[in-house]
């Protein structure tokens, strides 16, 4: 089914810049699929001080104190072992003893926003500024969910005020988020010019060079794009999201081993590096390499938990295996139904269902529902609806038919090939560096990616028969799909966190937002 791109901008770019914990009196940043985070601290800060306790100076610590302390390294292991639940309530208990405790509380809006709490995460970020207006993290994470709820106004206005703050006009972290705020908004000319406003006081400043690159990506102008990623490596090159950025500026130029290899590079550097494995998972879709795929989607799940697009994504690769197990479509159609539970109409997510859960008689009646939706959908042209009013017959039919004898005993055991290439999953077989030479190419037994070129927004469709899963790689806009058409391209490289970094440790200072 084609889809209309017209309406799809390339060089969409992450926002969660600060969606990480602050560790004492600091803050450290790790990467998400749409944009920089913040994860949680290891020690509390101390207290705001009122006028007259600041003047005092205890010999010792207080018993709460001490113990609020304790309660906090508590909740920063739940946190790192992926127990959010208990994380929070650690951190709500060091409130319950130190009320201003500015980094248990912007913890809990960073652990709201990984569950999907977006509300309570705004609340909290808010009630941090209320006691310091211009605490950095909050402001960028509060910013985020400003965008999110598509306050792109509201955002800025935040940077602006904070900007304000005296001392705080070149601020570098400020600065680069509100840069990366404007090229959301499309605002290339600002967003440029506020990039180069770091530079005049800090020259070797890798988070303005990124937003150079990026701004430079959204113009399609990737050479340089290209030599400013590099100019940022000299100076931040452990940082995964160079390394995504760079792969995809190499997509756009059709250099695909070497785009594998600067994502392979990303999720080296962070392994819960939540980007890579998505382009990652994009990648291996375009050469149909489906069980690759579905590996590095089901990765990108584990992190992100919330993910529309890496839901919507893992169901395309494991609707492209129902054709050697079924059992797969039943899987892809339930993919696609926690898409719908956020996106309840969504075009690809409600066709692609239907069409998933053809595959397999446990699936059937759920696929007519869905197939007989998909067919009133504006979007479905009339070459689709006549394919749908066949399946559905079909499907109805069969339904009325006895179900056929379980298969013999012979053949239970027998297992099932993978979905990929004679030479097995593409990520395996392209070059792991990443500097592998633009020469490289993905193994012979590799598929040949069918329609590449054309795969700005098309899938392949078999005449006379449901869509198939998609093949292509598609623009980065088109990460969050618009709607058009029935049928869904491959998930697009999506554009990594700007500023992902490992936690900043108690005694060094806030870590740079991008």
């Amino acid at each position: 089914m084609t889809r209309d791109t017209s309406k799809i901008s390339t060089g969409k770019m992450p926002m969660k810049w600060f969606r990480s914990f602050v560790v004492g009196s600091l803050a450290f940043t790790a990467g998400c699929a749409t944009g920089p985070q913040q994860k949680p601290s290891a020690m509390p800060e101390t207290q705001a001080p009122s006028a007259s306790a600041a003047s005092a100076t205890p010999s010792k610590p207080a018993p709460t104190e001490t113990n609020a302390t304790d309660t906090f390294a508590q909740a920063i292991q739940a946190y790192e072992a992926g127990d959010l639940d208990t994380a929070r309530q650690g951190f709500e208990k060091v409130l319950a003893k130190s009320p201003q405790s500015l980094n248990s509380q912007f913890n809990l809006g960073v652990i709201a926003e990984r569950q999907g709490r977006v509300d309570d995460a705004r609340g909290a970020y808010e009630k941090v500024l209320l006691l310091e207006p211009a605490h950095t993290p909050s402001v960028v994470n509060l910013a985020n969910v400003y965008r999110a709820q598509e306050r792109g106004d509201d955002a800025i206005a935040l940077f602006e005020k904070a900007l304000k703050t005296p001392g705080r006009a070149h601020d570098a972290a400020l600065l680069n988020g509100l840069s990366a705020t404007y090229r959301q908004l499309g605002k290339l000319d600002e967003s440029e010019a506020t990039a180069r406003k770091v530079l005049e006081r800090n020259k070797d400043n890798p988070g303005a060079y990124k937003n150079l690159a990026y701004v430079a990506y959204a113009r399609e102008k990737y050479r340089q794009a290209e030599l400013l990623v590099g100019t940022a490596r000299k100076h931040s090159e452990k940082d995964p999201s160079l390394y995504n950025l760079l792969g995809m500026v190499y997509l756009k130029l059709d250099e695909r081993p070497r785009a594998l290899a600067q994502f392979q590079k990303a999720v080296s550097l962070d392994e819960k590096y939540a980007p890579g494995y998505l382009n990652l998972g994009a990648l291996a879709l375009s050469y149909r390499d489906y069980a690759g795929a579905e590996k590095a989607f089901a990765r990108a799940l584990e992190l992100e938990p919330d993910s529309t697009e890496a839901h919507l994504s893992l169901a395309w690769a494991l609707d492209g295996q129902k054709g050697r197990d079924s059992k797969k479509g039943i899987a892809a159609g339930e993919a696609f139904e926690k898409v719908l539970a956020k996106r309840a109409e969504l075009p690809e997510a409600v066709c692609g269902a239907g069409w998933a859960f053809a595959a397999d008689r446990a699936g059937w009646e759920r696929a007519v529902a869905f197939l007989d939706r998909c067919k009133t959908l504006e979007s479905t042209t009339e070459q689709e609806r006549q394919m749908i009013t066949a399946k559905v017959t079909g499907l109805q039919n069969m339904l009325k038919a006895p179900p056929p004898e379980a298969a013999t005993a012979g053949a239970e055991g027998e297992k099932k090939d993978e979905a990929t290439g004679g030479a097995g999953s593409m990520l395996n077989q392209l070059p792991q560096d990443a500097n592998a030479p633009q020469e490289a190419a993905p193994n012979e037994g590799a598929p040949v990616e069918e329609g590449s070129e054309a795969a700005e927004g098309t899938s392949a469709e078999p005449a006379g028969t449901e869509p198939a899963a998609p093949a292509g790689t598609v623009p980065a806009e088109a990460a969050q799909p618009g709607g058009e058409g029935t049928g869904a391209p491959a998930p697009a490289p999506v554009p990594a966190p700007q500023g992902a970094s490992a936690p900043a440790r108690q005694g060094t200072a806030p870590a740079p937002t991008k």
